[in-house]
């Protein structure tokens, strides 16, 4: 399959051509060679993991794609350009949304206020329109607020939407925090282990909320998750990464199989 091609995946779906592409990078703090001449593709529709053991570099590869780290080797296409160094608020326009692998919320504010933040970038009027509040700024505000209603229903929080997100249970300030990212309604969503410190049925629930946001949405998304259950059931490609190196890349029975993927999560090292 060239960068260009469409597929189609097991179940029927058709994936389209690649949305981001990764080519060379390769990223150093110092010494430290944090990834190494990688290069793979995320292709439109599809939901993209990459995957690893502690330390392969993967966190610092979403930090890529999101324009909080700047590789000295390599280049980035996105959308068929080659993108020049952005700040991650010029990714947000971008259309790239993410979570953290560490809950970044306000958390004081109530879910309905925390997602409402995630509509910053679809909010055109300026300052002293919302001060008034009259006009376009009142349209927008009402036109922002019946969007995140709609993010709060699709994710059945519709309990907690009055509710300081400092007083949720961990799942769900994890399910506010996509709820926020789903907001900016981003083409390419990236989610930083979004099962990490979940008990087996807020996974559950959270595996069924990605697969939905791809399927009733069409949101390409890549994520980063040490659950290789999860990966293996709701991922549609998975790139493999090992000490900063990428040691695998296919479909999850391609990567299931591969030797060097097998050995690298058993510790297994041949002479």
């Amino acid at each position: 399959m060239t960068a260009t091609d469409s597929y189609q995946t097991p179940d029927g779906r058709t994936i389209g051509p690649n949305v981001m592409e990764m080519r060379n990078i390769s990223l150093r703090f110092g010494g430290v060679k944090a990834i190494q001449d990688i290069s793979f593709d995320i292709h439109e529709g599809e939901i993209r993991a990459i995957i690893g053991p502690n330390g392969a570099g993967k966190s610092s590869m979403l930090n890529v794609i999101n324009g909080f780290y700047h590789p000295q080797e390599g280049e980035i296409l996105y959308k068929g350009e080659v993108r020049k160094p952005m700040k991650p608020y010029e990714i947000a326009y971008q259309g790239i949304a993410r979570t953290f692998q560490n809950i970044a919320l306000f958390k004081g504010m109530s879910t309905l206020d925390n997602i409402m933040t995630g509509r910053l970038t679809h909010m055109k009027t300026g300052m002293l329109e919302q001060i008034i509040w009259s006009g376009r700024a009142e349209r927008e505000e009402v036109e922002n607020r019946a969007f995140v209603e709609h993010i709060i229903d699709f994710l059945e929080i519709q309990t907690i939407r009055k509710t300081p997100v400092g007083r949720l249970p961990y799942g769900l300030q994890k399910r506010v925090e996509l709820g926020r990212a789903l907001a900016a309604e981003p083409s390419l969503l990236l989610l930083d282990e979004p099962m990490a410190g979940m008990n087996v049925e807020e996974k559950e629930d959270m595996s069924r909320f990605i697969l939905d946001v791809n399927d009733e949405f069409g949101t390409t998304i890549a994520l980063i998750e040490h659950d290789m259950g999860v990966v293996m059931d709701i991922a549609d490609r998975v790139v493999v990464m090992d000490y900063g190196k990428k040691i695998g890349d296919g479909t999850p029975s391609e990567v299931r199989n591969n030797q060097d993927v097998i050995d690298a999560y058993l510790g297994v090292s041949h002479d």
